[in-house]
């Protein structure tokens, strides 16, 4: 027999609420009216839970996706109660009730009840694939084991801090260019579409004294003008063309080596996945996680295509026997330098504090290199848009500076 949720105001006015069983909802409503009560609401409660969790994905969708920052303060926030003795179940409620974002407290509950039925918690975190990434599972993995899991997360909440940083320097450092660029072919298209087809006119019959410039502009012009739906459907089809290349295997390899070849932007990433690499393997390492599992997931979140085939390169001659340098010094993707560190770093047996200290040099260039692109980029596209601009101008004010001097 369904249960109905129902709420009622009795002969003194007063609201009540409550559940009850009954064949249907007609039957529910009339056991209520004989009780002397006025039915206010009656729901089914499949129904009421359904409405529920609507409201719960609705409030998810509001919110937004999980970002790098909300796991960057729950790591840090844990870090901070386990340090202080407050077992991980306790921490976990705590933070649960604290986040503001409801998609993310329910991952957390859900951590929480893994936690709670025996699981360790870098299997539960492992189901969550898409805002734990391979480096953060697997680190937690290896202090469960030596026992230093507050220090860990201390670790990883730097490492997580410290990739937020990077990304914000590279997309800012992008965005200039973009914005630039953006005007213009914005101001171009004004001029070609709405000012060069004012003066037309003025030219009309007199095409063969017209400077050659001046005579493309125009034809541009009126083939802009005359073929904007053809042009703006063609434009519409490239682009998702190219969105869905970028998708496929071939796509990101090719996007992934012109990043790496284009002049003012390739020290930039070079430096971006290199540091990202490096620093992956030394966390790792020093984390105590096998050579083959740290040079695997290395090659997984290095970003860049060129790079996670060198690193699966290493990670098949260290299957081997080989060691880590070997294959290394066969690629022009690390400097000669960078490839003898590593290699003093094997023989030596500290090569996870060599490791971070050659991603804390490239680091630091990094920044040094987004600088350098910024301020290379400021003039390099002003000149450009100045050029252009001042093209269509010539073209348009030389003719009737011409014809001026024929009136005089």
């Amino acid at each position: 027999m369904p249960n109905y949720r129902y709420q009622v105001r009795n002969n003194d006015g007063e609201v009540n609420v409550g559940v009850l069983s009954a064949e249907n909802a007609t039957t529910a409503a009339a056991i209520l009216r004989n009780q002397g009560a006025h039915v206010l609401s009656l729901t089914p409660m499949n129904a009421a839970v359904t409405s529920t969790r609507l409201m719960a994905r609705l409030r998810e969708l509001n919110a937004g996706r999980v970002s790098q920052k909300h796991i960057l303060d729950f790591t840090t926030q844990l870090a901070v109660m386990v340090r202080a003795g407050i077992n991980l179940r306790a921490a976990l409620d705590g933070i649960a009730e604290q986040t503001t974002h409801s998609g993310f407290r329910r991952v957390i509950i859900g951590l929480k009840n893994d936690v709670e039925s025996g699981k360790q918690f870098s299997e539960a975190i492992s189901r969550h694939p898409s805002l734990f990434s391979p480096l953060y599972v697997n680190m937690v993995r290896a202090s469960e084991v030596s026992g230093s899991f507050g220090k860990m997360l201390d670790r990883i909440a730097a490492n997580i801090a410290q990739e937020i940083e990077t990304r914000k320097m590279v997309i800012g450092a992008m965005i200039y260019p973009g914005v630039i660029a953006a005007m213009a072919v914005s101001v171009t298209v004004f001029l070609l579409t709405f000012v060069l087809p004012k003066f037309a006119a003025i030219f009309e019959g007199k095409e063969d004294a017209l400077p050659w410039s001046t005579s493309f502009l125009l034809s541009l012009s009126d083939f802009l003008v005359s073929q904007w739906p053809i042009l703006l459907g063609a434009a519409a089809v490239l682009g998702v063309a190219f969105v869905l290349f970028l998708r496929t295997e071939l796509g990101r390899f090719w996007m992934d080596r012109t990043k790496l070849k284009t002049p003012i932007f390739r020290g930039m990433f070079n430096a971006l996945y290199l540091s990202r690499s490096l620093q992956t393997m030394g966390e790792l390492i020093n984390a105590g996680v096998p050579m083959l599992d740290t040079l695997a997931i290395t090659s997984d979140i290095s970003g860049n295509q060129l790079y996670r085939r060198l690193w699966r390169s290493v990670y098949g001659a260290v299957k081997e026997g080989k060691k880590i340098a070997a294959p290394l010094t066969k690629t022009r993707l690390l400097p000669k330098a960078v490839v003898q560190m590593i290699g003093a770093g094997e023989e030596s047996g500290k090569l996870g504090e060599v490791l971070d200290e050659i991603s804390t040099y490239y680091a630091a260039q990094l920044k040094d290199r987004i600088k350098a692109v910024t301020s290379m980029i400021e003039p390099i596209m002003i000149i450009l848009m100045g050029s252009v601009v001042g093209f269509i101008a010539m073209s348009i004010i030389l003719p009737i500076f011409k014809m001026s001097q024929i009136v005089r």
